[in-house]
């Protein structure tokens, strides 16, 4: 895969963005790094990088404050559906987040929004049993110390 159009797919709301101010900084077969500006600035949240982790099925995110400072770390957990005759990565925003804050607190964060998908049939057992799964997968990497191999790519 060489520099895909990226998306954004969201469950709740349900919606597609294109990501089209993503810059790619790096793509390979098992990651894809990237920098962007905030599509809904906050009053914090200025700009930041992700690094999206194909075959783990998550994406870490740095954000940072508008003076460059790091105001968290955010891990989305994702499904990745790729279509080869457009070059397209949609990424799909599975609900489960993991905020990781510099003083290495660690809060797991939307799973109220697994179970209303999951009600709303907006998501299916089988992808609210693989969210969990590589929200799982994700946490014992944090917990046994070893956040920072998900975060050296990242600028």
């Amino acid at each position: 895969m060489t520099n895909p159009i990226l998306y954004r797919r969201r469950i709740i709301p349900d919606e597609c963005v294109l990501l089209k101010d993503d810059i790619i900084l790096s793509c390979d077969e098992d990651t894809i790094v990237t920098q962007w500006n905030a599509l809904h600035p906050k009053k914090d949240l200025h700009h930041g990088a992700s690094c999206y982790f194909l075959k783990e099925g998550y994406k870490v995110s740095k954000f940072c404050r508008e003076d460059g400072s790091l105001l968290y770390w955010y891990c989305d957990i994702v499904d990745y559906d790729y279509d080869t005759l457009f070059n397209k990565l949609i990424v799909t925003d599975l609900l489960a987040d993991v905020i990781i804050y510099p003083d290495g607190f660690v809060k797991v964060v939307d799973l109220d929004e697994l179970v209303t998908a999951l009600e709303a049939r907006s998501i299916s057992l089988d992808t609210l049993k693989a969210s969990l799964n590589k929200l799982n997968k994700l946490l014992n990497v944090i917990y046994a110390g070893n956040f920072t191999s998900l975060t050296g790519k990242l600028p």
